[in-house]
Formats: C-alpha cells, sequence, structure tokens
C-alpha cells in the first residue's frame, strides 16, 4: 500500500478515533467516577487523558513508513 493511501487511511481513522475514544472515556466517568475521591479522579483522567496516544502513535507510524521500493531487475 502506497505512503500516501496509508496517510488517508490513517488520518480518517484518528478522526474518528479520538473522538470516540474521549465520548467512551466521559461516559465510563460519569458512571463509575462520582462519589470517589479526588486522588481516584485525577489518576483515572491522568491515566485515560494519555492512553489514546498509544494507538494513535501505532497508526502514525505506520502511515510514515516508506513504500517498498520495487524489486530491481537483474
Amino acid at each position: 500500500m502506497r505512503q500516501r493511501i496509508r496517510k488517508l487511511i490513517g488520518t480518517v481513522f484518528l478522526a474518528v478515533f479520538v473522538p470516540f475514544y474521549a465520548l467512551v472515556a466521559m461516559t465510563v466517568a460519569a458512571a463509575k467516577l462520582p462519589g470517589t475521591s479526588v486522588l481516584t479522579q485525577t489518576l483515572f483522567f491522568a491515566i485515560v487523558g494519555l492512553a489514546w496516544v498509544i494507538p494513535a502513535g501505532a497508526v502514525v507510524y505506520w502511515m510514515v513508513r516508506p513504500d517498498k521500493s520495487p524489486p530491481s531487475p537483474g
């Protein structure tokens, strides 16, 4: 797959994934965190706020991979 196509696919994926992830994180927080301590809430939002970077980084790494060069004749 050419890099240009990977970038298009990766950009669309990230544009859908990040808002979806944020909505899921907010829903979980609203359902599970009321009544918990400030420390628990802070830890939850710190972990969840940074966790999206791992899959996004993997997608970006995949997107910027150079194209495979065609086999040289001879």
